[in-house]
């Protein structure tokens, strides 16, 4: 009885491992990203980004054909004297028929004899002025820099400056101051330079000119003002 017993536990137990389930673990398949990028060749050459090239700089006048940034090159300065010739010409003896003098007694050349004198020596187109600096304009002054250039040589650098009265004058005002940084480049080359030289002036102004009393009509003020005695008579508003 013993043996039918065991015998009925197997068989239970036989029967019990045939039909358990088996667990299979779930198949996990390789998910992929929209985003995923695909890998690059490795027989195609990297590509560097562009980059802007630097703009061109400009050259000395050496000789080699480029151009000279006068703005800010001293080019040709002092490195030897003009010829004989034309040193004549700028250090020439002031012509007191062309001097000038202003009511309040200060002489002057008209801006005029200072391109003529550089038309002389140089030739037309030997010379010019180059801006060094942007026109500044104040509440009542326009100034700039400039420089002289004679046959390619930097010669001086001055500033020019005008007063204006109305807005509507500073382009006026802006060409004056030209004028003014040439008068005063022309220094350096000699020209006129018996302006600045006090016993000329003195000379000058006892020989050629002659201080008067006038009256401004409107006002009916009087005061002393300058002219050169082969001038004539002061006019109106003035009246001597």
């Amino acid at each position: 009885m013993a043996s039918s017993f065991i015998l009925r536990r197997l068989a239970c137990t036989a029967s019990r491992q045939l039909v358990r389930p088996q667990v299979i673990a779930p198949v996990v398949l390789p998910r992929f990203n929209s985003t995923t990028t695909s890998p690059k060749p490795t027989n195609v050459p990297e590509t560097k980004p562009a980059t802007e090239a630097p703009p061109p700089e400009l050259l000395e006048s050496n000789g080699s054909g480029g151009a000279t940034d006068w703005s800010k090159s001293y080019h040709g300065l002092s490195i030897e004297p003009f010829s004989k010739e034309i040193g004549d010409i700028l250090q020439s003896p002031v012509d007191p028929l062309d001097v000038e003098v202003k009511p309040d007694g200060l002489i002057y050349l008209p801006e005029i004899k200072y391109r003529r004198m550089l038309n002389k020596a140089f030739g037309p187109g030997g010379w010019g002025l180059a801006p060094r600096s942007e026109t500044n304009v104040g509440p009542k002054v326009v100034s700039r820099e400039y420089a002289l250039v004679c046959l390619g040589r930097l010669v001086a650098v001055a500033r020019g400056e005008q007063e204006y009265f109305d807005p509507s004058g500073i382009p006026t005002a802006t060409e004056a101051c030209k004028s003014n940084a040439l008068m005063r480049c022309c220094k350096d080359l000699g020209i006129a330079s018996e302006l600045w030289d006090p016993r000329f002036i003195r000379e000058f102004k006892a020989k050629y000119c002659i201080e008067v009393f006038v009256e401004h009509v409107p006002t009916k003020k009087k005061r002393k003002l300058w002219r050169r005695k082969d001038q004539g008579k002061f006019e109106y508003p003035y009246s001597e």
